[in-house]
């Protein structure tokens, strides 16, 4: 009986070993599976925020927001190199450690891992020890993951996940951060035109109003506020005769006055820029086309009454008052729908094409 009872326990013993081990695979595929939908959610929020109108750098930081919130980490910084120096863009570590994050690549222990672009892993195994790159800030993370960061065989940066526990990333599936570690490049390289549109923007000289590079950023936040807006653009049409005819300095008295005019009548939901020469832009935010074209009408008639002195004549005017040559402007105005999502250089070109090709002597409002 004791055999016969011995034999039982063992039999037990292994079934209950194979049940162990059949759910321990099921949790780890369960866990595998639960961090492929964790990383396509991430995906899909990463390009809801590369679709947004928000700046490159409160992408980068919503990005990185993300990341934590969606894998549960304990500390994400991104760091990218902006020609000069290596800057901390997202990080929710204490800014005291920044100066630490951003030196990363200068530790020997990462070095290898920046030559080879491959991740490197580190932990510690006891609670005495520190991470190598830490000076001042010994038990804040106890194991790190670095990843480098290169965007066409370019190193730009890197991207470093800690955690405040020993070993908190050997069970991690490293193939699903390399692709979210992809995503974060491809976003990056995708919002680095952005930057530069960004830094493209001015304020023009004449006009004292934003260049056209604004209407993709700036201007497009105010913009995409509404499902719908009016986009108008219109041409002085006389303003290159003015500067041949008369001269240049009465041509930029011209675009003062016109643009300083206009300015006073517009609402500050409305976006008004410079375009090009003598091509400026106004987008109606919000506003369906028949509900401007009133207010253009009567915009239209006023500047083109407005009496633009010579500004050569005006300065060698005398006491006996010499009479002053003036100019009038004249407007082509052309309107369209713009619809938002939708590609607003799209639109610019299709308004923009139209007045370059229309009569010199054309001065209407037109619809397309």
């Amino acid at each position: 009986m004791t055999i016969i009872a011995i034999a039982v326990l063992i039999i037990i013993i292994i079934a209950l070993l194979i049940y162990n081990i059949l759910i321990n695979k099921k949790i780890k595929t369960f866990n595998n599976i639960n961090q492929k939908v964790t990383s396509l959610n991430v995906l899909q929020d990463i390009m809801n925020t590369v679709g947004d109108t928000m700046t490159v750098d409160d992408k980068i930081v919503k990005i990185n927001e993300t990341l934590i919130e969606q894998f549960v980490i304990k500390y994400s910084t991104i760091v990218l190199f902006d020609g000069a120096e290596y800057v901390v863009k997202a990080s929710n570590v204490d800014r005291k450690h920044w100066d630490s994050l951003r030196n990363l690549q200068n530790e020997e222990i990462f070095k290898d891992s920046i030559t080879t672009a491959k991740p490197k892993y580190i932990t510690v195994n006891t609670d005495e020890e520190r991470l190598p790159y830490q000076k001042m800030e010994f038990g804040r993370a106890k194991s790190a993951m670095f990843f480098p960061l290169y965007i066409d065989n370019v190193y730009i940066g890197y991207w470093i996940i800690e955690s405040g526990r020993m070993h908190a990333f050997d069970n991690v599936d490293t193939t699903i951060l390399e692709v979210v570690k992809d995503n974060i490049i491809s976003v990056l390289k995708i919002v680095s035109y952005q930057n530069i549109i960004e830094s493209l923007s001015r304020d023009d000289l004449y006009s004292d109003l934003k260049t056209s590079e604004y209407l993709y950023e700036e201007g497009r936040k105010t913009i995409d506020k509404y499902t719908t807006s009016t986009i108008c653009m219109f041409k002085i049409t006389n303003l290159e005769n003015t500067n041949k005819v008369i001269n240049r300095d009465t041509g930029n008295q011209v675009i003062i006055d016109v643009c300083d005019y206009i300015k006073e009548k517009l609402s500050d939901e409305y976006v008004f820029v410079r375009y090009l020469g003598p091509k400026f832009v106004i987008a109606f935010s919000g506003v369906e086309i028949d509900g401007v074209v009133e207010f253009l009408n009567d915009l239209k008639n006023e500047v083109e009454n407005l009496q633009i002195d010579d500004v050569i004549a005006a300065e060698k005017t005398t006491s006996t008052k010499k009479k002053i040559a003036f100019m009038k402007p004249k407007l082509n105005i052309v309107l369209t729908t713009y619809y938002k999502g939708t590609a607003l250089e799209s639109v610019l070109k299709k308004l923009e094409e139209y007045l370059d090709t229309a009569n010199e002597n054309e001065s209407e409002i037109n619809k397309i």
